[in-house]
């Protein structure tokens, strides 16, 4: 594990973001942007764009490839759909990230949880809110497969997929440096329903620094 350096006083940006909340921004290149989970378990869901052209975006298939790993932390570069490192994680006190498990949807939750009826918001609604105040001309249509940070998605021998108890705590984070600059989208998510957020969604803190 890697500690920052980087100090809360001299951060550019420095925001709480509130569980079932989003947080838009844009990351200039050569920043170094930190996600903090303050109380723990916390999984917040992140997409990333070019900030000059959106049709790049974050991918986690190519990511994985080049990898050459499932689960991301210090030193993973996050690629794009071109082919190109957007940025590099250069902290990671939690110690793995999964990019495979996707958002929760009010659908996914009906059909998991055998609800009779849709339940509260997810992070799929959280992310098109989120797009919209970016760029009003952007829709479901361009969210891609995002990031997971601080949620614990086991993957068996088979293939499959698990939501198990997290892996983080309070006050464990991950920095990532901006090779480009992106926008961030953040959904911190809502979820009550499995273990990613320990049935009980909780606040996460955002920081950039030059």
């Amino acid at each position: 594990m890697i500690e920052s350096t980087y100090q809360s006083t001299h951060a550019v940006h420095d925001e709480v973001v509130l569980a079932g909340d989003h947080w838009v921004h844009e990351i200039k290149a050569g920043q170094t942007f930190r996600i903090e989970d303050l109380e723990g378990n916390q999984a917040a869901d992140t997409l990333f764009y070019n900030a000059h052209d959106p049709e790049e975006r974050y991918s986690a298939s190519d990511t994985i490839r080049v990898q050459r790993a499932l689960y991301l932390s210090t030193g993973t570069k996050l690629i794009s759909n071109r082919g190109r490192t957007m940025l590099t994680i250069t902290a990671d006190t939690c110690g793995r990230h999964d990019t495979l498990g996707g958002a929760c949807s009010r659908e996914s939750n009906v059909m998991r949880y055998a609800f009779d009826r849709e339940p509260m918001h997810a992070c799929r609604d959280i992310f098109i809110r989120g797009i919209q105040c970016w760029c009003h001309d952007m829709n479901k249509r361009d969210l891609a497969c995002n990031i997971n940070f601080f949620m614990n998605v086991p993957v068996t021998p088979e293939g499959g997929l698990s939501f198990a108890d997290g892996v983080s705590g309070p006050g464990r984070y991950v920095e990532m440096k901006a090779e480009m600059d992106v926008m961030c989208l953040i959904s911190n998510c809502p979820q009550l329903n499995n273990p990613c957020n320990a049935y009980n969604p909780t606040p996460v803190r955002v920081l950039l620094w030059e």
